[in-house]
């Protein structure tokens, strides 16, 4: 598709997210942004009042997808929640051996705005990441997990985002797929006691 017939501000976040994802947010100007997007800074401004605001978008942009992909893999993983969460964890491991694999964009952005908690860019994060547990939490419940929902959740999230960063230590996706295995054990054993 011919870029000007992409609106000029979802031009501009498919750039960002480009670049922010590929090289980290505190190393792209808004230079380099308007530069790949095809527009001239002012127009950009026009669209976003500062870096910060874009940030918040490219962030905001990730969010639905994301989470959409996460469903979706749990979806198509046959057997039973243990083994559709550890589906997740799989696939994830899949797509980490990508070269161009990154890791999660989520928790990069947050590592380079730790001094800055009240950054829009770390509210939406933390809303990304709450989405996920919360959906966690509803298909454990649905599962008949019942008052142990919460807390498994939570702890599926630590073992994903644990993962994440291992991953991007070591370069071995094998630390996803043990996390993956652990997920499994955690599940079953609430299973177990319902």
């Amino acid at each position: 598709m011919a870029s000007h017939t992409i609106p000029t501000r979802e031009r501009i976040i498919s750039a960002a997210a480009k670049l922010f994802y590929n090289e980290g947010i505190r190393s792209v100007s808004v230079d380099a942004v308007a530069e790949k997007a095809g527009v001239t800074k002012r127009t950009l401004y026009y669209h976003f009042a500062s870096k910060d605001d874009l940030i918040g978008a490219y962030l905001e942009a990730r969010d639905p997808p994301n989470l959409a992909l996460f469903k979706r893999w749990f979806a198509e993983t046959e057997g039973n929640p243990a083994d559709k969460v550890q589906g997740i964890f799989r696939n994830l491991a899949s797509s980490a051996r990508h070269p161009k694999w990154k890791g999660c964009g989520f928790l990069r952005t947050a590592a380079e705005l730790a001094n800055m908690p009240g950054h829009p860019a770390m509210k939406i994060g933390t809303a990304h990441k709450k989405k996920v547990e919360d959906w966690l939490r509803v298909m454990f419940e649905a599962a008949g997990i019942g008052t142990g929902a919460p807390q498994l959740a939570r702890q599926i999230v630590l073992l994903l985002d644990g993962s994440f960063a291992l991953v991007l230590l070591h370069r071995d996706p094998a630390y996803i797929e043990a996390a993956g295995d652990a997920a499994r054990s955690l599940i079953r054993t609430a299973s177990a006691g319902k």
